[in-house]
């Protein structure tokens, strides 16, 4: 099940750099940011509701608070760094470099996390960044 979320996940990600070049012509990148911001907002927390997990937040460890606070300064950080490059540039080019974010991640979680390191996880990896700066 996980694949197809992850599928899911995809399809929409691509949606929304697309959406998003479409959104951002004469429109300030930190506006569209915030705007865009405020959406995710409201159905992230639509769906906390939905699905009666509200509840929970008191269950919450402050090591996942300081981490989860950190992950959303990332997230805003690296949204505001991609709508000023998707305003800039061209959205074929400006969408793989970022989705070089994907060989970052796998690099940290061999650093940070400790995970396994195996050779078909390094060939694609550098597979998917010979990719990237093939089509620059």
């Amino acid at each position: 099940m996980w694949m197809i979320y992850a599928i899911l996940g995809a399809i929409f990600a691509a949606l929304t750099s697309i959406l998003a070049k479409i959104g951002i012509k004469d429109v300030n990148s930190n506006l569209a940011t915030a705007i865009r911001t405020v959406v995710v907002l409201i159905m992230a927390w639509a769906m906390v509701f939905i699905t009666g997990k509200q509840r929970e937040i008191s269950l919450i460890g402050q090591k996942s608070w300081i981490f989860l606070i950190l992950s959303g300064v990332a997230t805003g950080i690296s949204w505001l760094f991609f709508f000023k490059a998707l305003q800039m540039g061209e959205a074929s080019k400006v969408i793989p470099i970022d989705k070089l974010s994907v060989v970052i991640s796998i690099i940290l979680a061999f650093v940070i996390l400790k995970e396994t390191v195996e050779i078909k996880t390094i060939i694609g990896g550098v597979l998917m960044t010979i990719g990237v700066l093939f089509m620059l």
